[in-house]
């Protein structure tokens, strides 16, 4: 969102767009119920909300480990064992996937509780968690300070590596995508891809700016966020990428977690 919120290009983006932040699951929402035309939204909701166009070349994935998307259990529990999964519901796609992971794991109908991110909480109604995001990586920082303090110990599954072990496949979180009903035409569409693109393509170019913006927001270190700028999130949505979604579909299209979708090729940016 680098060209939507600094100079030189935030003012001339301003006339054209009107933005609303929130979670990823709610601007789904907006795409579906037709309050909005263009939403980041997590590609679970590709699957559920008919007439979606995804933009090309924009993505969050990651093709390793990711450090915003994790489980946390209790380590006197195996995962095969879990009885029960408290889940933020920030992201649609990553409590799908960890469905199919845990299928994988040999505990394929373990109940998914829907609560808020925050870490304590969600450990006293349920032996594991997901995080998502800032209270995924805030957890991280937290970590060797709870083994000080004698906590209980925990185990900490990185959701990404884990896709990726089973699969060899990125981890795709969300993509850019526009209602097909929305009034906007196809030289519009065009237009909405290229200044998603070249806005994209200015925040990789200002990742230290970023680093440097953000640490004092939420709390995390300036090399905190660098890296993950840097190393854990992909951002292009490139045939690996799509292939990493046509697997994720086809697996929980079999475990009737989605229905079925098949992500249209043109989606990948071609070289």
């Amino acid at each position: 969102m680098w060209d939507f919120e600094h100079p030189p290009l935030n003012s001339e983006l301003a006339s054209r767009y009107s933005i609303d932040w929130m979670l990823p699951s709610e601007c789904a929402d907006r795409l579906a119920s037709g309050a909005a035309d263009i939403g980041l939204i997590p590609i679970a909701s590709l699957a559920s909300i008919p007439g979606l166009r995804i933009l090309p070349g924009c993505v969050i994935a990651s093709k390793g480990r990711v450090r915003s998307l994790l489980l946390v259990r209790r380590a006197s529990q195996s995962l095969a064992t879990v009885r029960s999964v408290a889940a933020d519901t920030a992201s649609r796609t990553t409590v799908a996937h960890a469905r199919l992971l845990f299928r994988h794991w040999g505990n394929p109908d373990v109940p998914f509780l829907p609560m808020r991110a925050d870490l304590d909480a969600m450990l006293e109604k349920a032996d594991a968690a997901i995080l998502i995001g800032d209270p995924a990586l805030l957890a991280l920082e937290e970590q060797s300070n709870r083994f000080e303090r004698g906590e209980e110990e925990l185990v900490y599954h990185d959701l990404a590596a884990e896709w990726f072990a089973l699969t060899g496949l990125p981890f795709v979180s969300a993509v850019w995508a526009v209602a097909e009903n929305s009034p906007l035409h196809e030289q519009a569409v065009e237009q909405i891809a290229a200044d998603f693109l070249r806005s994209r393509d200015h925040g990789l170019q200002n990742r230290e700016a970023l680093a440097a913006e953000w640490a004092p927001r939420i709390a995390l270190p300036e090399q905190t966020i660098r890296a993950y700028l840097s190393s854990n999130i992909h951002y292009l949505l490139d045939d690996e990428c799509l292939a990493g979604m046509n697997a994720f579909f086809r697996l929980a299209a079999e475990a009737g977690i989605l229905p079925r979708y098949t992500p249209p090729i043109e989606a990948a940016l071609r070289a």
